[in-house]
């Protein structure tokens, strides 16, 4: 079954109000860069990698099969890395990462005879070097740097017809090199998968040498070079002299470092490992509309190579199970807009926290205190601590602020264990001198799921984007957080509840001149939140969408390795009954043989709370699945129902009882729950 099909509204076109937006932007003289990382699946995910594994036998292929086609349609002439990405605990090797390199002036950094775009000649046509070839090609490169080098040739374990050279050679004011003596029982790779660049006897390198080796390695059908640790420059002019020395041959492999360019030199697009999913790290984006390009290029060249931003889950489509994380920074450390506006950036801390459908709407299902995304009231801080924290930045004086800023909100934007990755709104990019890639100016939304459609995650980043530029109005933030309580958990949580809050927000922007199309919006929470039942009889209408419903975390459990896993029960499902008043009037519910009261209140919303399925390990293990969950409908003073349907899976919906079935016993009507909240619960009884 495909994603449900778009239906643009007309009231308010992205174009005019992404113009809008970027005036605003230029008249405060911010520039505001986004950033994006969507996730994407092969049309038919098979194995590990594309459920729980960060890594797996087919990932790679598809990510260079990815870079290929982007290089092709955007960028030809670009520089593709390997690179190694973050090491988890319990995982043996680091993650890899690609990246795709240009010049921010959009040309290449290294003019690649080879060739990578369209008319490129593929590249099985052309020739790889013979042993001599490789070899006299690294003595080459160091004549050509001016630094004589002695090639040391190594043995691969796992593939015996591998032939592999090192050179130590390093950067520090001019080029140099060392002489390796190893001796030859030594002159062996490690055993572990990855370049070999990664697998050097660096254990036996001669003692006070930099550990920086550039390494060449080819067999019968393909060759790489592994580029030792160096800064931009130096990398870049070592590039250039491979590319002019390797110009008959098939392009080489790259892997290596990638150094870091905080002045904003290069254009870089990155394709990551992700547990579940391959993830893309967008190019700086300067607007919205540059967002908006790569964000629809991604989702046709992704086509192209059979990857796609949702799963197809029996009847109906989900997202990766992968996050489309969105960024918020500038065009450089010194240009970043909110290093000097620490009170815009509290303003829109404080938005985010008053509206609940920004941190659930667009989420994928698992949500709450458990989840990947926390919001800030649901982590390890405070009421009390968040709104000290706000009215200190708020006060501080003018001037660079961004050591201030990030070693107060970095401490609190974390979930209950204290990862500071895991939140809603993250500061871990932002001003974090603990890590290698803290220290970006980033500001990262991570409680958005990817989307079917390209039309919609745009439409969710002009969103975003436009509110941005509202708060820097100070007459639209709110002065203080909101003491949710248990309001946040229960009704804030119903797709009915979240639309209306979603609505607020638009009508704000719409009123400050920003209106936003809610048709996009609307079609992801009509995706979102699918129709389990709908009935209708005249003016009487009934309506049941699946909701969402936080799941509780569960205490660390051991794995194989001696590292523990997090693990959350994901049996817990809820749904909301929609119905108007005519049909509260005329007609009565019946759950599980246990009438359904309407409350007295009609624009109280109403849920169902129920276990969906038996998990180890989960919460109250002794209680027993809900399932099959029996709705049956009467018109009072009828003693038949008029109706009857079954839940057997939530993946299914209500089926509808064609012949009549033994109606459970009577048991207590369902009138309420704990703390007289909107969702009712199976278990609890009234």
């Amino acid at each position: 079954m495909v994603p449900p099909s778009i239906t643009l509204g007309t009231a308010a076109t992205p174009a005019v109000t992404a113009k809008a937006v970027e005036q605003r932007l230029q008249r405060a003289g911010i520039r505001l860069t986004m950033g994006g990382e969507p996730t994407l699946v092969p049309t038919d995910p098979e194995g590990a990698e594309w459920s729980v594994a960060a890594d797996g036998p087919t990932k790679l292929r598809y990510a260079r099969t990815l870079a290929r086609e982007l290089q092709q349609r955007a960028w030809p002439g670009s520089t593709l890395l390997y690179c190694t990405g973050k090491r988890y605990d319990g995982e043996v090797n680091p993650r890899w990462a690609l990246r795709l390199i240009l010049g921010a002036d959009g040309h290449p950094l290294v003019p690649w005879p080879q060739g990578s775009g369209p008319s490129a000649a593929p590249a099985a046509s052309r020739p790889i070097p013979t042993a001599a070839e490789a070899e006299h090609l690294l003595v080459t490169i160091g004549q050509q740097l001016g630094c004589p080098v002695e090639p040391l040739q190594l043995r691969d374990p796992l593939q015996a017809d591998r032939q592999v050279w090192a050179v130590p050679l390093s950067f520090e004011r001019h080029w140099q090199t060392l002489t390796w003596a190893l001796k030859p029982s030594l002159r062996q790779l490690s055993p572990a998968s990855g370049p070999a660049g990664l697998r050097l006897p660096l254990e036996h390198f001669p003692e006070g040498g930099l550990r920086q080796v550039l390494t060449l390695e080819r067999d019968h059908d393909s060759w790489g070079l592994f580029l030792p640790p160096l800064a931009r420059r130096p990398m870049e002019q070592l590039l250039r002299v491979i590319a002019r020395h390797s110009a008959g041959w098939r392009q080489p492999e790259l892997s290596g470092v990638l150094p870091v360019d905080s002045e904003g030199h290069w254009q870089v697009l990155g394709l990551t490992a992700d547990p579940g999913v391959l993830e893309v790290n967008l190019p700086v984006c300067h607007t919205w509309q540059e967002y908006a390009d790569w964000i629809e290029l991604l989702e046709q060249a992704g086509t192209a190579v059979e990857l796609r931003s949702w799963k197809q889950h029996g009847p109906r489509s989900e997202g990766t199970g992968g996050g489309n994380h969105l960024l918020f920074g500038g065009p450089s450390l010194d240009a970043n807009p909110f290093f000097r506006r620490p009170a815009w950036l509290v303003g829109i801390l404080r938005f985010w926290q008053h509206h609940p459908s920004l941190a659930y709407l667009f989420s994928g299902r698992s949500v709450g205190p458990a989840s990947q995304a926390p919001r800030a009231d649901e982590g390890s801080a405070s009421l009390l601590d968040l709104e000290l924290a706000h009215r200190t930045l708020e006060q501080l004086p003018a001037g660079d602020q961004r050591v201030a800023i990030g070693e107060t909100l970095r401490h609190l934007h974390a979930d209950r264990s204290g990862n500071t990755h895991r939140s809603e709104i993250s500061f871990d990019k932002f001003w974090n001198p603990a890590w290698t890639a803290g220290c970006q100016g980033l500001l990262e939304f991570r409680a958005l799921e990817s989307l079917p459609h390209h039309q919609w995650s745009t439409a969710v980043a002009l969103l975003w984007r436009s509110l941005a530029v509202h708060l820097l109005e100070p007459g639209h933030r709110p002065t203080q957080l909101k003491d949710w309580g248990p309001v946040l958990h229960d009704r804030a949580l119903l797709p009915s509840q979240l639309w209306t809050d979603l609505e607020q927000v638009l009508e704000q922007l719409s009123v400050d001149g920003l209106p936003i199309d809610p048709a996009p919006l609307r079609a992801i929470w009509d995706w979102r939140f699918p129709v389990l039942l709908h009935w209708r009889s005249g003016e009487a209408e009934l309506t049941i969408r699946q909701a969402l419903e936080p799941w509780p975390l569960l205490c660390d459990t051991p794995v194989e390795g001696g590292s523990t896993s997090r693990f959350v029960d994901s049996s817990l499902r809820r749904f909301e009954l929609i119905a108007n008043p005519a049909f509260r009037r005329q007609f009565t519910l019946s759950l599980q043989g246990r009438p359904l009261l309407w409350p007295a209140d009609s624009q109280r919303p109403v849920a169902l709370r129920y276990r969906h399925e038996a998990l180890f390990p989960c919460l109250h293990p002794c209680l027993p699945i809900d399932l099959p969950l029996r709705l049956d409908l009467f018109a009072a003073p009828q003693e038949q129902p008029l109706g009857s349907w079954l839940l057997r899976s939530e993946s299914d919906g209500f089926e509808a009882l064609t012949e009549p079935a033994p109606c459970p016993p009577d048991q207590p009507p369902l009138v309420g729950s704990i703390r007289d909240g909107c969702s009712l619960d199976l278990r609890l009884g009234a």
